[in-house]
């Protein structure tokens, strides 16, 4: 549809948890753009994150408008219903004009044999040999690699589908933006599987406009990618070459680009990525979170006084109440319990300290790796607090909002777009 919504070059999820930091957070995309870098904002919010905040889904699109009124920005912005299912879905269906798909769970569930059957048949151009601009060895692909990555994939390749048509027909075609999420499976998709993917979701008729694929090693939260940066490199500028091939095989969006999730604080990798935009053209879409709501905190602490004060309960309550915290994020954390400084340590630091503990800055010694994970799940110790944290970034703000907006474009945009 030549009048559909589209996703701009290069965009950047930017969760706001507590929907208090989209004008800080516009501030970073205004300091791109002065740049020469247009980086669309899209302010991404999971069904889990309301719930656990006690927010709903029309309060991210008032906070991203308020944003976008009080700065006068008049680019695109857009807001993402995160991580969404068929059964989480409808909340947010008058709000929200992008969509991330979450069809992990039907990842690995085996598709129907005639289901897989018909995918062989409608795509004889796939077995054989095959090559790939971009792509240094042609790779061959026989009937039995088709029915494999089918068996596999193609049962979330088609609950896509019906979640995309269930958005479809309240909001009609063209009204939205979509991303189908591939990421949260074991191993990193192989080029013929990420290209038999994107033929099923031609098949499905969703015109996905970015899709997170599995890279390989580690995306924990709030740290540094953890891996083979080498290998990651590869596999990036090979999914950008299956991706170009794609669009014109199968007549998907021409904008269609990779997402990467838990994008935030993988410092190691953004020169890489960078250099493959750089040499290939391609855009690419970000998700962040969680290291905004660690800014947060990081300003509660360096305005000294009751904001520090508080920053150190949240770090007291988050320590003892660790289990539960982590359970739900078990396999995108690696903390070391012995490395977490007890709650009278932490008590007795000064702001400096605080900061310099978790502010991701890898040269300073003082910085703990596992003091800033733990507190990156931990916010649901701050959503329990309910307007006495609220009222504290508020009284805050001056030093909250300027570490938000430090962070998004000193640490991300400016060494992803840029260059550092």
């Amino acid at each position: 549809m030549s009048n559909a919504l589209r996703l701009e070059k290069y965009s950047f999820g930017v969760g706001d948890r507590f929907a208090h930091q989209a004008k800080a957070q516009l501030q970073a995309c205004m300091q791109a753009a002065a740049q020469g870098v247009d980086v669309t904002p899209v302010w991404n919010k999971s069904h889990r994150e309301h719930v656990i905040v006690g927010s709903t889904p029309p309060s991210a699109r008032i906070a991203a408008e308020a944003a976008v009124r009080a700065l006068d920005w008049n680019k695109p912005f857009h807001v993402d219903a995160d991580h969404i299912r068929i059964e989480t879905v409808d909340p947010f269906i008058d709000n929200s004009d992008f969509y991330t798909l979450d069809v992990a769970d039907a990842i690995g569930q085996p598709a129907p044999a005639d289901a897989v059957r018909s995918l062989v048949e409608r795509h004889p151009e796939l077995v054989g040999r095959l090559e790939v601009p971009g792509i240094e060895e042609p790779f061959e692909i026989s009937r039995a690699d088709i029915e494999r990555i089918a068996i596999k994939y193609l049962n979330a390749v088609q609950e896509a589908g019906r979640l995309y048509r269930h958005i479809a027909s309240a909001k009609g075609q063209g009204k939205f933006i979509t991303e189908v999420s591939m990421d949260e499976t074991v191993s990193p998709q192989t080029p013929p599987e990420l290209l038999v993917i994107l033929g099923a979701i031609a098949d499905e008729k969703i015109p996905a406009q970015t899709i997170a694929p599995k890279f390989t090693g580690r995306f924990n939260k709030g740290v540094d990618y953890v891996g083979d940066v080498v290998q990651f490199e590869k596999e990036f500028n090979e999914d950008l070459a299956v991706i170009a091939y794609a669009i014109r095989q199968y007549d998907l969006p021409e904008n269609l680009k990779l997402s990467v999730h838990s994008g935030s604080d993988k410092f190691s990798i953004y020169e890489p990525i960078r250099k493959a935009l750089a040499r290939t053209g391609a855009g690419i879409h970000v998700k962040t979170a969680g290291t905004n709501w660690l800014e947060e905190l990081i300003g509660l602490a360096e305005s000294g006084g009751e904001g520090l004060k508080l920053a150190k309960e949240i770090y007291g309550k988050a320590l003892d109440d660790i289990d539960a915290l982590c359970a739900p994020y078990a396999t995108v954390i690696d903390i070391d319990r012995s490395k977490l400084p007890a709650k009278k340590e932490v008590q007795a630091w000064t702001a400096e300290q605080f900061v310099s503990a978790l502010r991701h800055n890898q040269r300073c010694e003082q910085y703990n790796p596992h003091l800033r994970q733990l507190l990156h799940v931990g916010y649901k110790v701050a959503a329990k607090m309910g307007d006495r944290y609220l009222d504290m970034l508020e009284a805050c703000e001056a030093t909250v909002s300027k570490n938000v907006t430090e962070n998004l474009y000193e640490r991300h945009m400016k060494p992803l777009f840029l260059g550092s």
